[in-house]
């Protein structure tokens, strides 16, 4: 079998896969370096360009919805709370979630970001805003190119801008993502967001997930052992990876907000399989519903690769 081109970003639980430290006897993985690891995905969608890749979840659900030929396996290799990423201007008059109806919100990057959608879902959900009362302005398209957005996205008016300078100036009220803004006056509207993070898991026991790794639909038709020794391969480097924040030796800055987590959540700060996931993959797929993303919500069992369905990790 041919060396798999493999696209995944440099995270602590990764490294021991793509350093080599863990190998497999039935497979060969040729790692290939994409900065920033959201252009891999545009190109995995747009054009199949990797046998494995990371992707962001709404992105691969909205590939799937539009028939890409990939699928997923159930390994999440970024996720958090997203509670801290709404901001908006104090001269703005917003003062809660609820304001921002009626307003023009900028989302960073496109609509079906991961990040905006579980944003969006926690605004409806838990803070009972009415997102179609909301015009979402998007500063770049999709990564699925034939994904068509309801009336209320505008990709114009903020197309390639600065969603930072933008609300710095006034010229926006508020805006999602993850935004730079050298201005005093532009605040996060949810106060103490991480504890109103794990305040949030506590009460829907969801813990919110970013991206997963999907595999081309050819490979996995060739061979049937491959989803569930890749998501070996995973477990394994994520072991490894554990490890290591368990010395407390030599700790990275996302190291140390990993062990935040794990104390947030009173876990692994990464589970991997659906079983100790399935409130956040229901959960994802019942906003991508709401949120005009995909055209049905899809169970957990049918996101992922026929063999993993039953790992653990």
């Amino acid at each position: 079998m041919a060396p798999l081109t493999i696209a995944v970003g440099n995270y602590g639980l990764t490294k021991a896969l793509k350093d080599g430290t863990v190998t497999s006897d039935r497979l060969t993985l040729a790692p290939v370096e994409i900065a920033p690891i959201t252009a891999a995905m545009r190109r995995m969608v747009r054009g199949l360009e990797f046998d494995i890749c990371e992707m962001a979840f709404t992105t691969y659900l909205c590939a799937k919805s539009l028939g890409k030929p990939v699928t997923a396996i159930p390994v999440f290799v970024t996720r958090n709370f997203h509670h801290w990423a709404v901001w908006h201007n104090l001269k703005s008059g917003i003062r809660t979630p609820k304001d921002l109806e009626g307003r023009t919100v900028g989302v960073n990057r496109g609509y079906t970001v991961t990040t905006g959608l579980w944003v969006r879902g926690v605004l409806q959900e838990e803070y009972g805003v009415d997102l179609k009362k909301i015009r979402w302005a998007a500063t770049d398209d999709e990564h699925v190119a034939e994904y068509r957005a309801p009336s209320y996205v505008d990709y114009d008016s903020l197309h390639s801008k600065d969603l930072g300078a933008l609300l710095a100036a006034g010229e926006l009220d508020a805006a999602i993502g993850d935004i730079k803004a050298d201005s005093p006056d532009v605040r996060q509207l949810i106060p103490d967001a991480q504890a109103a993070g794990f305040a949030y898991y506590r009460k829907t026991g969801i813990y919110p997930l970013n991206h997963t790794v999907v595999v081309k639909d050819a490979l996995l038709a060739a061979q049937p052992w491959l989803a569930e020794e890749l998501f070996r391969l995973f477990k394994a480097a994520k072991a490894s990876w554990r490890a290591k924040l368990a010395s407390g030796i030599d700790l990275t800055a996302s190291d140390k907000t990993a062990l935040a987590l794990q104390a947030g959540i009173g876990g692994d700060p990464f589970p991997y399989g659906i079983s100790t996931n399935r409130k956040a993959l229901e959960a994802v797929a019942r906003f991508c519903v709401d949120q005009d993303v995909t055209p049905r919500a899809y169970r957990p069992e049918e996101m992922f690769a026929e063999s993993t369905r039953h790992l653990a990790g």
